[in-house]
Order: structure tokens, then sequence, then C-alpha cells
């Protein structure tokens, strides 16, 4: 039985165990190519530093973390925490700075309420929602393209006049993506992955230019491609609860 306070369970390699069951048989085999794959970039992408190390370390519990959320699993809480630490040192590396905002908001919009509130992962396919349920679709719309554009606007600003980074433009929008995202997951608006798709792709252009500028190695761009498959497996694997309630319903 699954511990009631996942907080609790965090020294407890049981845990681990029991939240990685039950997953998709399409993110176990993603989950296992991915992570030799963040490795095999890793060594195969020039010299081993401490920051080429990170960022592999980064790579790994993160694509796990996205993997976790996308099967409904707090496994995320912990390891959230940790590779949005680890993310947060890279980026800082790289003078993306919105991108250490970014991770700041996961920790607090994803990561420590799975810790904190268990109930996060029980029964997600009665919580899963559209933004149009209940006759709201064009306000809630409305709204979440507002919070959107005022995110870009105003992170934009802050990284053009007040930092070095040589990436303002794009940094913001990728961070603002992954804003409206974070907050629809939150709130369990199925259209969340739709974000997470395009913030996926503005990342591996944002990584992308990052790497060829010189300001990091290749991990993270081939990381935020695996991001992008996970991005895939929510849409099309029927056993993901996200845009498939109903068939994981019947089943019960």
């Amino acid at each position: 039985m699954q511990d009631s306070r996942a907080i609790s369970s965090v020294f407890n390699p049981k845990w681990y165990i029991q939240q990685m069951k039950g997953w998709s048989t399409a993110s176990y085999g993603l989950l296992m190519f991915g992570l030799g794959f963040i490795m095999a970039a890793t060594i195969s992408g020039g010299a081993i530093t401490s920051i080429s190390l990170l960022t592999m370390f980064a790579g790994m519990l993160g694509f796990t973390c996205t993997i976790s959320i996308t099967n409904t699993k707090p496994l995320n809480g912990v390891f959230g925490v940790i590779s949005a630490l680890i993310y947060i040192i890279v980026a800082y590396n790289a003078k993306n700075y919105n991108d250490m905002l970014l991770q700041t908001v996961y920790i607090i919009m994803l990561d420590i309420p799975v810790l904190l509130m268990p109930d996060w992962a029980q029964n997600v396919d009665k919580k899963v929602r559209g933004l149009a349920s209940r006759g709201k679709g064009l306000r809630n719309w409305v709204f979440t393209l507002l919070f959107f554009i005022v995110s870009v606007g105003l992170l934009y600003l802050w990284e053009s006049q007040m930092t070095d980074s040589p990436r303002p433009l794009i940094d913001s929008i990728a961070a603002s993506v992954g804003f409206t995202g974070a907050l629809l997951t939150t709130l369990r608006f199925k259209e969340s992955y739709y974000f997470w798709f395009i913030q996926s792709i503005i990342s591996i252009v944002l990584w992308g230019i990052t790497a060829m500028q010189g300001g990091s190695n290749w991990v993270l761009f081939f990381t935020y491609i695996l991001y992008l498959s996970n991005d895939l497996v929510s849409f099309f694997d029927k056993n993901i609860v996200w845009f498939h309630p109903k068939e994981l319903q019947s089943k019960n």
C-alpha cells in the first residue's frame, strides 16, 4: 500500500519502486532509451566537466520527473526538486536567467505540492478536465493567453534590461510557456500538454542556440527532444489519463 504522505517516504527505497509501477509500456521504453541517450550524449560530447556532469544528472532526473507526471505518480516531487536545483545552476552558467525562474516555479507549483499533498496522484482520471468544461472555454482560454502574454512581456523586460543574457527573447518565451503549462497542470487542465509540447520545441531552440554560442553542451538540447517525445506519449498512449480518461475508466 502506498504511504499516505509522500514526503515521509523520501528515504524509503520501496517507495521509489512502488511509484514506478503502473506506468504505460511506452513510458518505460522511453525512459530506458532516454536515460541511455542522455548518458551517451554526455560521454561523446567532449570534455567531461562539473557542468557537463550536472547537466547529465539534471537531464536524467528531469526526464524521469516528466514521465512520472505523465503517469500521475508523485515521484516527480523528489526528483523534480533535485533536477530543478541542478537546472538552475546550469541555466545560470549559460546565462539563461528566465530558465532559472522557470525551474523555481516548477519546484513551487509541481514538486512541493506533490510532497506535501499526496492526493495529487490519486483519482487523477476524475480530476483531469478541459478548459471548455462547464461552458467556460472562452473565458478560460482568454485568461490563459493573457497570463502567457503578460509573462512574456515582464520576463523579457527584466532579462533584456537587467541582465547580461544574450538570448532574452527566446528565453522569455520558453519560460512563459512553461509557466502557463505548470499552472494548467496544477489546475488539472489537459490543455497543459499543449503548452508542454510547445515549450519542448522552444526549449530545443533555446538550448540549441545556447550550445552553438558556447554557453552549454548539447545534452539539454537532446533532453528536450526526449521531453517532446514524452508529450507525444501523453497525446497518443491510451494508457495515459490526461487525454484518455474515459478509456481508463471503462477498464476499471
